[in-house]
């Protein structure tokens, strides 16, 4: 049995290429070509002009105040029905579904009035 994603093989395929003499070293892998050593200055992506990266710490605590500032700001109609959710307070919500329900009840009410009449 083997492998079900394994290819076939016969007993024969061991012994298809001649062996080694026991105590004789394996076969060496073909030597590589030297890998090239790069220098100098690195570049960042983007091709724009050099930026100091000394004062990298204090760059990055600039961008987080900026996504942070942005963050706040309610973006089209969802953002903002969902900021007006978030302001509202546990009293605010309670009351309103509190109104909501009442005027159902009336609804209700008033419909089962007009069906006994």
């Amino acid at each position: 049995m083997g492998n079900c994603f394994g290819k076939e093989s016969s007993r024969s395929d061991n012994f298809a290429t001649p062996g080694r003499v026991v105590g004789s070293a394996p076969p060496q892998p073909a030597p590589r070509a030297a890998v090239p050593k790069i220098g100098g200055q690195g570049r960042s992506l983007g091709g724009g002009p050099a930026l100091d990266t000394t004062d990298a710490r204090a760059a990055a605590a600039k961008a987080a105040e900026e996504r942070a500032a942005r963050a706040g700001q309610p973006r089209g109609k969802l953002g903002q029905a969902l900021a007006k959710e978030k302001q509202q307070t546990r009293v605010g919500t309670l009351g309103e579904a509190s109104r909501d329900e009442r005027r159902r009840k009336d609804i209700d009410e008033a419909a089962e009035a007009r069906n006994y009449n």
